[in-house]
């Protein structure tokens, strides 16, 4: 596989680009730097090109955003006739109206909404909201980060240049513990604003978990908000909250809502939603028409096509399949999770997790046209039957070859190129 180009603009891009990328899990550290390509050049489908005309089946999707598929054509089409038109003005637009409308039909607590443009402004948004609503400065946090704004961020690994008054503020609690959650609430009730919790990540929640937070979290005069970046239009229409059956005060979209273009949304009940009249939550961009064009487009393809059914479907098809060759090759190796994210783990043989064993599995697969990431599988609605049947394939050649490897010790000597980089750790 020639990837001569990719490393070409990568000499140049060190002198211009901090870390090569706009987003630290795209850098090249970030994957199997050496045999990984590094630029892209376009997608079709559930496939990406690279600058050196490489074709890949894509398991990260721009880390979730795409998940209808690349030029997805009806999306296309909605953007390219709103361009003709303008794409921001004086004055708010009517698609600020059309695109609520539509994730009021869909989402349960959906009866407003504040438009933003990333993730991290939408989480943040709702945590801003919170703390005006009960006059409190604590945030209860589970999940597996990516909000990338002070009151967070403190928590991890990445906290430089961040006042350190922020770790008072935040606590962090583990899925499914709900005596965990009981404790921090009985240490802390009178300052918790919120407590901010993603439906699932690779867990489902046991013994009502979802039901008790909710529970728990209006017995204390807090706000239960739901991190539905991920869950958000990928296991279900209405996310997380419609699939379990929990309905939050707030919730936060991002990634699928817009199959690609920058918008985010803080969606919630009037009651609390109204709080927007007052604390600043505001964006030039907040309106733009384009994105909010997609998002339309997009709703309308999940309401016509069951886009989740389809994806649930590989997904099920995709990890039941590997655990199978898994256990055939009598490898300590899992994929884990459920829809609307998968994860595959390889032990060594201590049992411990290995990164340096999943660099093998990550570069043969990258070199047969697999791309995947270190850390999450994901799909689109373009990934069909036949990909995931070519990929376990490939995946059950690359694991027989891994176990060999393993038995003869030449593990290390394989690894064509440097070993994935951590991006970031909570702490605990």
């Amino acid at each position: 596989m020639n990837i001569s180009n990719s490393n070409s603009l990568k000499e140049k891009g060190k002198t211009l680009l901090p870390s090569l990328a706009q987003t630290f899990s795209k850098s090249p550290s970030s994957f199997v730097e050496g045999v990984y390509p590094v630029y892209a050049d376009h997608g079709e489908g559930c496939y990406i090109f690279d600058v050196d005309k490489n074709k890949y089946i894509d398991y990260l999707m721009a880390l979730g955003p795409i998940v209808l598929g690349y030029n997805y054509e009806s999306v296309n089409k909605a953007i390219i006739q709103q361009l003709q038109k303008g794409s921001l003005f004086s004055l708010p637009h009517k698609y600020e109206i059309n695109a609520a409308e539509q994730l009021q039909k869909i989402i349960p607590c959906a009866e407003m909404t504040r438009f933003c443009k990333t993730g991290s402004d939408s989480v943040t948004a709702a945590v801003r909201a919170s703390r005006a609503i009960t006059k409190r400065d604590m945030i209860l946090y589970c999940g597996s980060g990516g909000v990338w704004d002070d009151w967070f961020t403190i928590a991890t690994t990445r906290n430089e240049g961040i006042p350190n008054f922020n770790k008072e503020l935040l606590k962090i609690f583990q899925y499914n513990n709900i005596s965990e959650l009981e404790q921090i609430f009985d240490e802390n009730n009178d300052n918790i604003a919120a407590v901010i919790i993603e439906p699932t990540v690779y867990e489902q929640p046991k013994n009502n978990f979802l039901e008790k937070v909710k529970k728990i979290t209006h017995q204390n005069d807090s706000l239960l908000v739901f991190d539905e970046i991920l869950t958000g239009f990928r296991i279900s229409n209405g996310g997380g909250q419609e699939y379990f059956g929990v309905t939050p005060d707030m919730a936060t979209y991002a990634k699928g809502i817009a199959n690609g273009m920058p918008l985010a949304a803080v969606v919630g009940k009037s009651e609390y939603m109204q709080i927007f009249d007052k604390v600043f939550v505001s964006t030039t961009y907040g309106g733009e028409t384009l994105s909010l064009a997609a998002c339309v487009a997009t709703i309308k393809e999940f309401q016509e096509k069951n886009v989740c059914r389809h994806m649930w479907q590989i997904s099920e098809m995709f990890r039941e399949g590997y655990n199978k060759i898994a256990k055939e090759n009598e490898l300590d190796s899992e994929c884990i999770g459920y829809y609307p994210r998968l994860k595959i783990i390889i032990r060594d043989e201590k049992g411990d997790e290995s990164i340096l064993l999943k660099s093998f599995f990550l570069q043969e697969l990258i070199e047969k046209g697999i791309f995947m990431h270190p850390n999450t599988v994901l799909f689109s609605f373009s990934h069909s039957k036949e990909n995931i049947e070519y990929t376990l394939k490939c995946i059950n050649d690359v694991l027989h070859n891994l176990k060999k490897e393993m038995n003869d010790g030449t593990i290390k000597d394989s690894i064509k190129g440097e070993i994935p980089k951590e991006v970031i750790r909570m702490l605990k």
